[in-house]
């Protein structure tokens, strides 16, 4: 392996064994000492799945590297199995000489049997990979032998004993995980202490071990002056709340009901009560959206948050806020479906509702961030076009973006694009701007009318009104508000060779996976150009030119083909689609495959 690679591991266990922790201290010591870093968190889609068995297996992928990268990585550098279920989930990620790391305490007969495989498979993987076999449980109770705490507290610390063996492997410091240990368990100090000696055990082990960790050695990576943090999607949604009602000085209402993923979003805004940000779980789904129309009817900005079934049960207040046009933004966690589906798993699919699923002409919004980081700015953005437009706003993040995280740099203050909130600007509630967007006028502001309901409106006072041709002329007005967000856009960006013939489109986040898929088919010399969307409704006024500009049009993403589709009706181009509906992010080969593929499939037909 080369200084300009990336390494990339992953560790898997049971979802007891706290492999996320153990993935998310990696990450941030990662992080911290310059590397670039992309994660991919696996969870398992059952909640109480038996233990010892591939549904209830845990995994934590990272890559990093010195340079730039866009994904999690393909190729596993080394494997870390804690079960033969975790090693049946994973081993044929794992590349030819790589290393396999094994805790034998979990390889006896009844593991194996529990995991539906043979002990064959580990004698298999002795011939193709370098194998460490380590006894994890009896390593770590031999380190914590001196304290006064019982056997059970303390094969709990095993995922630490682990955490230092790796640090150890990837020429990371401890001093990052020894801070997290004693602040999280700051109320538990035997605790502390079992895991504070379990980590330094796992990582003095590792240096005593014959192995080289050369190939997994990496310099530092080269990036511009600032202050960085390491985030995920979860966090970046949460640090934008409390950004947009710290700086427009509203009080803010988060509104939800727990469902998998987006629950973590609840968990995250239960921290901001200091910064304006008050949070509500509501009885159901219907509750959370229709308390966000409330409050912003009342003057507040509002968000709900929701996954899978609850984006069905929001559609009909979707509906009601579009037609009384109040500023609130949905976010949807989006996960595999149909109906609840793997709720841990991730995808795409979700396109089509946001776009079209709510009766009646009822159009709005959508916005899609491309990474983690980007979460930040796409929340920002959506409260602006919200506030500006007097619209509800839909923002389709997956579980890959809430969990994944990546290095960010802090943005200063002064470069945010902060929603400009004002209310009362006209007298009458329904006297439009030249964007057609209403007043925001607030209940008991002497000399302005506030008026509400799911009726149609007629006039600027918002007359309830069943005339016909009225609703045409309202059909027509909302439509073409939402139309004119477009001009806000900025261009997009055409990467890679905007000469070529094959134009690779994408949107939300894949644009990591279809990044790197570019990076590879450039260095195979093939001739491409990646355009990537984050407005999905309305779409850029620049996209129907630059699809023209091409011969060959490839839409990859995570569901059945929904944009391919859309842009096959829209601008009338033959636009074939790459998808994968697995509840996992494209690979780099897969994309790289199907693109080559379909130059082949189209040099075969100018042949013929």
């Amino acid at each position: 392996m080369s200084m300009t690679e990336a390494v990339v591991i992953r560790i898997t266990g049971d979802s007891g064994d706290g492999v996320q922790l153990v993935g998310e201290q990696l990450t941030i010591t990662a992080a911290l000492t310059g590397r670039d870093v992309r994660t991919l968190p696996d969870f398992p889609a059952e909640i109480r799945a038996p233990a010892g068995t591939v549904a209830g297996v845990s995994g934590f992928q990272l890559a990093m590297s010195e340079q730039a990268i866009f994904t999690a990585g393909e190729e596993l550098d080394v494997l870390v199995a804690l079960n033969p279920a975790a090693l049946k989930n994973s081993l044929q990620y794992l590349q030819q000489g790589g290393l396999l790391i094994i805790n034998e305490d979990s390889m006896q007969t009844r593991d194996w049997e529990k995991a539906g495989c043979s002990p064959d498979m580990l004698t298999d993987a002795a011939e193709h990979y370098h194998v460490l076999s380590l006894p994890l449980i009896t390593q770590t109770l031999k380190a914590v032998e001196g304290l006064d705490i019982t056997q059970t507290h303390a094969k709990k610390s095993k995922n630490f004993y682990i955490l230092g063996l790796v640090l150890w492997l990837f020429d990371l410091p401890t001093e990052e995980s020894l801070a997290f240990i004693a602040k999280k368990f700051k109320s538990k100090p035997l605790v502390a202490e079992a895991n504070k000696l379990t980590l330094l055990a796992g990582y003095n082990y590792a240096m005593t071990l014959e192995l080289t960790r050369r190939h997994y050695m990496l310099g530092q990576i080269s990036r511009s002056q600032g202050d960085y943090r390491q985030i995920t999607g979860v966090e970046a949604v949460g640090l934008a709340i409390a950004t947009v009602a710290v700086t427009t000085q509203t009080p803010m209402l988060v509104s939800g009901y727990p469902i998998t993923p987006s629950s973590n979003i609840l968990q995250e805004c239960a921290k901001l009560a200091d910064f304006g940000v008050q949070l509500l779980q509501a009885e159901d789904e219907i509750a959370s959206i229709c308390a966000c129309i409330g409050a912003a009817y009342g003057g507040s900005l509002a968000l709900t948050c929701t996954s899978g079934p609850g984006l069905d049960l929001k559609s009909e207040s979707l509906g009601l806020a579009v037609i009384v046009e109040l500023p609130l933004v949905l976010v949807d966690v989006q996960r595999a479906g149909a109906s609840t589906g793997m709720p841990t798993k991730t995808g795409q699919s979700d396109l089509q509702q946001a776009l079209y699923g709510r009766h009646g002409e009822a159009p709005l919004p959508v916005l899609a961030p491309m990474t983690p980081a980007d979460c930040f700015t796409t929340i920002i953005e959506a409260f602006s076009i919200a506030i500006k437009y007097m619209t509800p706003v839909i923002v389709l993040m997956d579980a890959y973006l809430a969990n994944a995280a990546q290095p960010w740099k802090i943005p200063d203050i002064e470069s945010l694009d902060i929603p400009d909130v004002q209310y009362n600007r006209y007298p009458k509630p329904y006297q439009r701007d030249e964007n057609l967007g209403r007043s925001w006028n607030k209940p008991g502001s002497a000399g302005y009318i506030h008026q509400s309901g799911g009726l149609e409106k007629q006039g600027d006072e918002g007359r309830v009104s069943y005339d016909a041709n009225n609703h045409q002329k309202m059909v027509a007005l909302r439509a073409k508000k939402i139309a004119g967000i477009a001009r806000d856009y900025s261009r997009l960006q055409i990467e890679g060779d905007d000469q070529a013939k094959v134009l690779l489109i994408g949107w939300g986040s894949t644009y990591g996976s279809l990044k790197a898929a570019l990076i590879q088919c450039q260095a195979d010399g093939l001739h491409i150009a990646l355009v990537h969307l984050r407005h999905l409704n309305p779409l850029p006024n620049d996209l129907g030119p630059i699809l023209s500009a091409y011969q060959h049009v490839l839409v990859a993403e995570l569901n059945s083909g929904h944009l391919c589709q859309l842009l096959r009706a829209q601008y009338l181009v033959d636009a074939k689609s790459i998808s994968q509906c697995n509840g996992q992010p494209f690979t780099t080969s897969h994309l790289v495959n199907a693109i080559k593929m379909e130059m082949t499939h189209e040099q075969a037909n100018v042949y013929a």
